[in-house]
């Protein structure tokens, strides 16, 4: 069966993403530091513009301002949800989640002539610890604005597990 485009590049970017591991635009981290902590990095303004324009929509639960930031092959894997392509589904994945603050920061990215990375981490408010992280990829569209072929978001934390019946309760 032969491959999608958008499947193609996705798999592009994502090996492109691997393979440029050593080359991304980040301050390494401290032995021992833990990833919650890496330093942000600053992105170029039209990188950061995506960023910018993500937390404006999420915030005021305009999903189709969010769906509108994809391409129109991209595709939503949010945590906790099965992934959404295009900006329909974008669209209805994103209206049980957004509607709340969010603050996003870049900790490391890559950018070509065409197709670019960002990974970041998430919170409710600039300047608090990131409760979660995500991998943008994009694409720079005839227009010449970045677009999104990919987000995929998760949390840091496992929810934790309710004790078994009958198992002590755990202590403060």
């Amino acid at each position: 069966m032969p491959t999608q485009p958008a499947t193609r590049l996705l798999t592009a970017c994502c090996l492109a993403i691997a393979v440029s591991s050593s080359a991304l635009h980040a301050q390494p981290a401290a032995a021992g530091v833990p990833p919650a902590s890496l330093a942000s990095v600053q992105l170029p303004p039209e990188l950061d513009r995506v960023l910018r324009d993500y937390e404006r929509a999420w915030a005021v639960k305009d999903v189709t301002a969010l769906a509108g930031l994809f391409t129109a092959d991209g595709m939503a894997l949010p945590n906790g949800s099965a992934p959404a392509r295009g900006a329909q589904a974008i669209a209805s994945a994103y209206a049980k989640g957004a509607g709340m603050p969010l603050s996003l920061r870049a900790i490391a990215f890559s950018h070509s002539q065409d197709l670019a990375h960002i990974v970041g981490g998430f919170a409710p408010e600039a300047g608090k610890p990131d409760f979660g992280k995500f991998v943008l990829v994009l694409r720079r569209a005839d227009d010449g604005r970045w677009r999104i072929v990919a987000d995929i978001d998760n949390m840091n934390a496992f929810p934790q597990r309710p004790a078994p019946a009958g198992a002590p309760a755990a202590k403060p």
